[in-house]
């Protein structure tokens, strides 16, 4: 029996993926879309050195290994230079965000994960100050293209870095506060480097998820999914347990409940061997808002090779984030 693209997306985006399980996989289908949502580097792993080729055809398997060398490549070059930029500045707490703080702390190799841009939080007060630090680097400033809320952006040419402050809005600088008190050293990065707490990533994915009006990669359903689940794999700073009530009680505070139930819920729907960890995790909505969100959101975001936008996109936003 030929398998579904659903079902094609969750062997290859597992890190354990079950041998034999790709016999029919749509490849004409799969692969372009693979290489648009950021999935390519880990199915090209996973076809090469886990599944001894998986059955697919020679130009899927050359087209997905391209990228991961690529990939590879592109993010040893970001992550390697940041590193250098950033590893003797004291005095400052910048703290990582998004892809690149997961790439080495999710993910069992960096590869696997792509890193398009670095995004940073900080205090107001050390936007323009670390602005002009990177412009010593050739970072100079460039328009938010993205709408993703920075304070500042920046780039090099190559890597554009955001500058988070207010990241919750000027209403909550005092829960925006409480993420840079809980962040953790990273220490490979120097000392002045943190990363969020397992609970505050978890809500910053789903942030990103609402605002963008859940028009992202599906890596970042993987992120998520891995974040639930306590990156099993890994042995790191995200590799415990969500502490649920405190993830539900800074969902409430944030009034990102509706985004929280949103992104858990498309979790479980794409990764059943994660279900059990996301709906425990799913904040109490009225069940009218559960149902409005199934029908209107988790079902069509759930659905592999939609390449259209959602409907009524800033009514989602809206809804999802609070506003």
């Amino acid at each position: 029996m030929s398998l579904s693209l659903l079902d094609t997306f969750r062997v290859l985006a597992s890190f354990d993926p079950p041998r034999g399980a790709l016999k029919g996989a749509p490849w004409e289908a799969y692969v372009d879309w693979a290489v648009a949502q950021g999935l390519a580097p880990l199915a090209a792993y996973n076809l090469e050195y886990r599944l001894g080729g998986g059955g697919a055809p020679e130009w899927a398997r050359d087209r997905l290994l391209s990228t991961y060398q690529g990939s590879v490549n592109d993010n040893v070059m970001k992550l390697v230079n940041f590193k250098q930029i950033v590893d003797q500045l004291e005095g400052r707490k910048l703290v990582m965000l998004g892809g690149a703080s997961f790439a080495e702390a999710v993910y069992p190799h960096v590869g696997f994960r792509p890193v398009l841009d670095l995004q940073l939080l900080m205090r107001r007060m050390d936007v323009e100050g670390f602005a002009g630090y990177l412009s010593n680097h050739e970072f100079k400033p460039e328009a938010d293209t993205a709408h993703s809320g920075a304070a500042k952006v920046v780039s090099d040419g190559r890597t554009a870095i955001y500058l988070y402050s207010d990241i919750l809005g000027p209403q909550r600088r005092e829960q925006t506060a409480g993420i840079l008190e809980r962040a953790k050293p990273m220490k490979v990065y120097g000392p002045s480097m943190y990363r969020a707490d397992l609970e505050d990533s978890v809500l910053l994915v789903c942030l990103e998820h609402a605002r963008q009006g859940y028009d992202v990669p599906w890596l970042s359903f993987i992120d998520l999914r891995e974040l639930v689940t306590g990156a099993k794999w890994m042995g790191g700073i995200y590799s415990r347990p969500l502490d649920v009530p405190a993830l539900l009680a800074r969902a409430a505070e944030w009034r990102l409940e509706r985004a929280l139930y949103t992104s858990l819920s498309i979790v479980a729907r794409l990764f059943p061997e994660a279900a059990p960890d996301a709906t425990a995790a799913l904040p109490p909505l009225r069940r009218a808002t559960r149902e409005l969100l199934d029908r209107t959101v988790v079902g069509p975001v759930g659905t592999p090779g939609r390449t259209s936008a959602l409907k009524g996109l800033e009514r989602v936003r809206r809804l999802l984030t609070g506003q």
